[in-house]
Order: structure tokens, then sequence, then C-alpha cells
């Protein structure tokens, strides 16, 4: 009887297993052409030969990239069948039926963060901001420049102030010390000023559009902006001027914002240093402002915007508002839609708000809050916001080993101490010890998949890093990652996510170190929302950085030691971000630290 395509697959692979034993360098099946008895289905591996020769030393020599064994038998039937069975796999990319993927083509799957049967974020959308009168104009373009966004916001509002005034005041201050900090790559100063202009004309005739209208913002440049350079950063993107705007900038737009600039970013959203140089930390400019949202952060400390939209996918707002001293809101995963924003990790990128005060992140966060249709993560998310709203016995977890030991320094304790003096109670918690740092390999996946039309054609050779941690390096090497660790990865991913349940059910925020790196790497794999705020101040005698120790480029050292900023992380519920600000405004209070400012800015 006639075998079917299956079962002759089946007898032939045997025969191979002996074949392969006995010559480990050769790969080749015999010939499979025949014609299949009507109604047999189709197998695997029985399409024509594909690809590059594979020898049983190649597959030796890959074990060692994915890090498993096989015997020698197995090693032979993988090199003898590859061909067949893998090889016709690539064709997508190595042809001869080449498809294109579109950059705005997302994965077929998303991620969910809120786990099954549980309900996530405030039933009530509600928006109570402090209430009262601002100060009095101050007199100085300097002290105005400084001044947080809910009294800019009120100036505006009562017409103490003009927005065309204000923009004039980050320009200038924009242009005066963009030389020093390296946080520009372009200034919009036309398209700034007609906004201006738009907005004083509404406000005198009566058409107020919110504490955002006629209030000067920088965005990271990998937000889409119709007709005005968005370049990622990096040198192939150089001379991109994209046709739309990103749905963040339309709705800031709507808001009645003012455009001032496009502010720097680590080439493709990773660290400080971009195809202009190093965004350097206006506190210390012997060192870079932290990336990837550099520019946002060295410009929003430095007085040079109101406040600015940064984006995270594994710390880029969380580590620039640390090192810079300023506030950084990191949204749940889902509030703030992406249309329109650089991939960089679809499963993990988000915007944010990067402001100078609690309040004035909640203000943005209001404004650019809510689903759009082009980004498939995105979902409706009420916000829930009351600046005087009480804190008192919010239940605040802390892991006391990571209070003693780095990251962790006194100001991290100090703010312990701000917890309960705010009524508030810390309530120890703990996590289990996991290798949190294995889910990185999605990270590095969707990154390499993100940007794999620059690794194949080489462009990643024009970026300016090309050590072994940036990009270029790291792209290359993840075309090596295992498909089957990525979808373990993905599950290890959703038992982190249940573990975070489990934690949450017993706190309602969490105080940690701003970079230890495994809640770092948990809440943003999981979506949890962050807010990272200025508490104190330490002393470093060396310049930090975000790169991998460089023996012959040293860091300068300092003697005696510089005074820079400091700051703390609370880590919030799923799309709690209203409870999040209500804890952080309380802090912020008490830690009285947030008017100092750069010296010479």
């Amino acid at each position: 009887m006639r075998k079917s395509r299956r079962q002759f697959l089946t007898v032939t692979s045997a025969g191979l297993l002996g074949a392969g034993i006995r010559h480990r360098v050769q790969g080749q099946m015999p010939d499979t052409q025949q014609q299949p008895t009507p109604g047999a289905p189709p197998a695997f591996g029985t399409g024509p030969m594909v690809g590059p020769e594979i020898s049983p030393g190649t597959v030796t020599e890959a074990e060692k990239l994915v890090q498993i064994t096989m015997t020698d038998q197995e090693v032979a039937i993988t090199a003898s069948s590859w061909r067949a069975n893998m090889a016709a796999l690539y064709e997508r990319r190595t042809g001869p039926r080449k498809v294109q993927l579109e950059t705005t083509l997302a994965p077929a799957t998303t991620w969910n963060p809120v786990p099954a049967k549980m309900k996530a974020g405030p039933i009530r959308d509600r928006f109570l901001g402090s209430q009262g009168n601002p100060a009095p104009l101050p007199a100085s373009d300097e002290d105005i420049a400084y001044a947080p966004v809910t009294k800019l916001s009120r100036w505006i509002e009562q017409r103490k102030l003009t927005s065309i005034r204000l923009t004039e005041i980050y320009l200038e201050r924009l242009e005066r010390f963009d030389p020093k900090l390296r946080c520009v790559i372009t200034l919009t100063a036309d398209h700034a000023m007609a906004q201006a202009k738009q907005a004083d004309s509404e406000i005198a005739s009566g058409n107020y559009r919110g504490p955002l209208h006629g209030i000067p913002w920088g965005g990271k440049d990998l937000l889409d902006t119709a007709g005005i350079p968005t370049t990622y950063g990096a040198e192939p993107y150089r001379n991109r001027v994209p046709t739309e705007d990103a749905v963040v900038v339309q709705r800031l737009d709507i808001a009645g914002a003012v455009l001032v600039a496009k502010l720097s970013l680590g080439a493709l959203a990773l660290n400080d240093i971009w195809f202009g140089g190093q965004t350097m930390n206006p506190w210390l400019l012997e060192e870079g402002s932290s990336g990837s949202s550099a520019g946002p952060g060295a410009a929003t400390a430095a007085g040079l915007v109101a406040f600015s939209i940064g984006s995270e996918t594994e710390g880029s707002i969380v580590s620039p508002s640390l090192r810079c001293g300023v506030t950084g809101l990191r949204p749940t995963f889902g509030r703030v839609p992406r249309t329109g924003a650089m991939t960089l990790c679809w499963s993990l990128d988000k915007l944010g708000p990067i402001a100078r005060s609690v309040e004035d992140t909640l203000l943005v966060l209001k404004a650019i809050s809510g689903p759009d249709a082009g980004d498939l993560g995105s979902v409706p998310s009420p916000l829930d916001f009351d600046a005087s709203a009480t804190v008192k016995d919010l239940r605040v977890g802390f892991f006391p080993k990571w209070m003693e030991e780095s990251p962790a320094t006194e100001v991290d304790r100090g703010a312990l101490q701000a917890v309960e003096k705010a009524g508030m109670k810390p309530v120890e918690v703990s996590i289990p010890d996991w290798p949190y740092d294995s889910l990185n390999l999605i990270l590095f996946a969707e990154s390499a998949a993100a940007f794999e039309d620059l690794t194949l054609s080489g462009s990643l050779n024009q970026l300016k890093a090309q050590v072994p941690d940036a990009w270029p390096n790291v792209f290359r090497q993840s075309r090596f990652l295992s498909a089957v660790d990525f979808v373990q990865a993905d599950r290890f991913r959703r038992q982190v996510a249940g573990e975070m349940a489990r934690l949450f059910s017993q706190v309602d925020l969490l105080l940690v170190p701003s970079l230890r790196d495994e809640m770092l790497v948990i809440t943003n794999f999981t979506g949890h929302p962050s807010l990272t705020l200025r508490a104190g101040f330490v002393e470093v005698s060396e310049a930090r950085s975000d790169w991998a120790p460089d023996p012959q480029h040293p860091l300068p050292k300092f003697s005696p030691p510089r005074r820079v900023p400091h700051g703390v992380t609370l880590i919030g519920r799923l799309f709690d971000e209203g409870t999040l600000g209500s804890a952080g405004l309380a802090l912020e209070k008490i830690f009285a630290v947030q008017n100092e400012r750069p010296a010479g800015f």
C-alpha cells in the first residue's frame, strides 16, 4: 500500500537517523517527490530543501547560543532535516516570496495587564485639582519659567500672563541653555508662536480650554509631528518628517498646549546619547541626564519647558526623573495611546508626563488618557484624582531588605518616615526570589523585530554608540534568541503579574528605591504605574552613567563630592494613578525640596 506523506516522513526520518550518526557532516534528505495519495493530509518536512547547508557541527555550535544539549543522534537528525523542516519558515524575510511589514503593524497578540476576573482602576472618572489663587506673578522671567503648571495655568486664565510671553521666555531659555545640555533636537519656534497667538486670542474671547491652554511643552523626539522632523535621536532618521501628528500630540493640541521643542532621546530610545551628542544633567554637567527620556528630563529640570512628554519601556521615565530631580509619571500600560509614537516594544512601551510637581503630571495625564483605534493596546481608563483627598491609612508596602542595601540611600529610608508622618501605614512585603531579568528576552526580541530592517540593512552601523550594550549589538544578538523561550518568558510574565496582584491585595501602594532592578523590570512588564519624585539630596563622588563601565574612558570623579537631587518611586495599582497622585502630593509637601533649582539655569 502506498504510504501517506506523513508515513513517508516517519520512515525516511528513521532511516536518516542512522545515516546522520555515521556521517555527521552530511545533511541531505532523500528525494521525497512523489504523487501523494488523494486525501492524504500535508505533513511537515516534505517540501523542497531551502536555505544554506546545515551540518551537525553547525547545530552543535548553535546549542551554545540557546544553552541546550542534545545527543549525537538528536544533533544528526536536526541537521539533516533542518532545510526541509525549518528553513522555509524564514521565507517571509529571506524569500523568494518576501513580505514587507509596515512599521505601524502591531503583533497579533497584545498584552493585557489586568488578571482574569479582576476589574482594575476606579469606577468614576473625576479630576479635582488644587483650589485657591496662585501667588502673584513673579517679576523675573526665571521665576516664571520654573513655576509649576498649576500656577502658570491660573496666571494665564486670569490674564496676568499671556501665552506669547510665556512661550518667548521658554524659547529664549531653550536657545540659551541648549549648548550646555544638548537636550533639543528641533526647536519649533514658528510653530510655537503661532499656537501661542491662537491661545491668547481664544482666551481673550472667553474660550478657555483648560489648565494646559497656552502652556509650552516639549516632546520626546519619538512623537510624530506633522511637517516637523521626528528623528528618534538616530542617524538613519535624521531627515524623517512625518505627515501626521501622534495622538498624544493631537490631544495636547486640543488642550491648547504649545509645542516649543522636540527634545532629545538616546538613539532609538536607549540611554542618553543621540546623533547630536550626549544630553547632560543640569545639576551636574559632567554626567549624562540618563535616558532614554534624556531631553525631557534635562529640559524640565532646567526650566526650559513647563512640562514634557517622555516614554518608558524599562526605566526611561523613572531614571532621568531621578537623576534630574523632576517628577515623572509612568502610566499604566494601555492608558495612554501610542499611535504615532516610535515603537520599541509593543507590549511594553508607555508614554507619560515629566514635570516639576506631582499635580502637574496628573493634569497632563488627564489630557492624554483614553483609547485610540490606532493602538490595539490602549483601553478605556477612568482617572479619579482629588488633590484634597486624604491619604490617611493608605497601606504603603516596602521591602525591608531593599531599604538597607544599594541602590537605596538615606533619602529612601527617610521617605519611609515621611510615609508615617503623612498618616499612611508602612507595611513590610516580599516577593519570590525569581529570575525577573529573564523577562528581558521579550524586550530584546520585540525591539529587534521593531528595527529588523535597520539590522539587516546594516544601517545600525550609523548610530553613534557602538558599544556591546548599545542597540546595534543587542539587536544582532537577539536574532539568536529562542522562540520557545520567548513563549515561556511570556508565560512567566503572566505568573509575575499574578504575584503582583497578590501583593496589591495587601497594600494600596509600594515605595521602592527608584532604580531597584527587580521592581523596575517587574512593574514595566506587569504594566503597573509609577510616580518618581524628588525626595532629597545625596552626594556623589563620581559621575553616573547608563552605560556599562569603559576602562578606556573612566567617569569623572569629584573631590569634594557633589550634591545632587535624589528621588523615590511609588508604584500603584493598575489604572489607579489617582491614588498615586494623592500620596505623591502628601509626600511632596513633607519633603519640601521640589523648589530648589540647578545652579546656573
